[in-house]
């Protein structure tokens, strides 16, 4: 098993910035691709972010490519997620994700999730 535990969401302005942390316990952090999703009010999951174990490749959503950076320090069993210019439709909960797999798209391939944390982007 792995535990995630996510913090560092909030509400901020747009243009402004925020920094994610997710912090693993339990089985070897550097054997699982960490990701971030989030889901906002009527919509579906969506996939943000991904990073694979080493850390070496990072992927990204479009819709936010160029502005958030994904990182992970293994010795800390933690992932971040840096958002900057954030947009009103950036509002969601946004979950961390562990997976075994390669899939790193789709959230099936995710074995385990946090609890999420709320990020509310004012305009």
């Amino acid at each position: 098993q792995v535990q995630l535990v996510e913090s560092g969401g909030g509400l901020v302005q747009a243009g402004g910035s925020l920094r994610l942390s997710c912090a693993a316990s339990g089985r070897t952090f550097s054997n699982y691709a960490m990701g971030w999703f989030r889901l906002a009010p009527g919509k579906e999951r969506e996939f943000v972010a991904v990073i694979s174990r080493e850390g070496r490749s990072t992927y990204y959503a479009n819709s936010v490519k160029g502005r958030f950076t994904i990182s992970r320090d293994n010795a800390k069993n933690t992932v971040y997620l840096q958002m900057n210019s954030l947009k009103p439709e950036d509002t969601a909960v946004y979950y961390c994700a562990a997976t075994g797999g390669y899939d790193y798209y789709t959230s099936r391939t995710y074995n385990y999730w946090g609890q999420g944390t709320q990020v509310t982007v004012s305009s």
